[in-house]
């Protein structure tokens, strides 16, 4: 995000799919949900604690995106949508982040079929929000940055 915009588009792009394309994969080998909502949890952990960067990783919400958009594509839409319905009003990332993390276990009870992978989507969310913990701390002390 700091740099060029061509550069970011492309991270975000590669991010998305490293939660679409595993996802993806379980789906064409015929997993069933429960399965898949796993695969998006390990892809999504992966990205957080890559072995490569020393478990150094992102905080995740393209990835998780990415792997929501492969499990469930309304799920990911009611997600994304939150996001931007949130940075329209606030112009902050972080707070549209955290905000369509929040959400995302709420709308699975409506669009996910099974307790287990509604847990998992819920672990995934809780994952993104501690990831997010720094950022709650500026918003709730008014510190944190608006974009554009």
């Amino acid at each position: 995000r700091m740099g060029s915009k061509k550069l970011a588009a492309l991270v975000l792009l590669i991010d998305v799919l490293k939660g679409v394309i595993p996802v993806l994969i379980g789906r064409m080998l015929g997993f069933d949900i429960d399965i898949l909502a796993l695969i998006a949890f390990f892809a999504f952990l992966g990205h957080l604690y890559p072995v490569f960067f020393q478990f150094k990783g992102g905080k995740g919400v393209a990835t998780a995106l990415g792997a929501f958009l492969a499990l469930s594509p309304a799920l990911a839409g009611a997600a994304l949508l939150t996001w931007i319905l949130v940075f329209a009003i606030s112009r902050i990332s972080s707070l549209s982040a955290i905000a369509a993390a929040a959400m995302t276990p709420v709308y699975s009870l409506w669009l996910i079929d099974t307790v287990f992978a509604r847990t998992v989507i819920l672990f995934i969310a809780l994952l993104l929000l501690w990831r997010h913990r720094s950022n709650i701390q500026r918003l709730l002390a008014g510190e944190e940055k608006k974009s554009g």
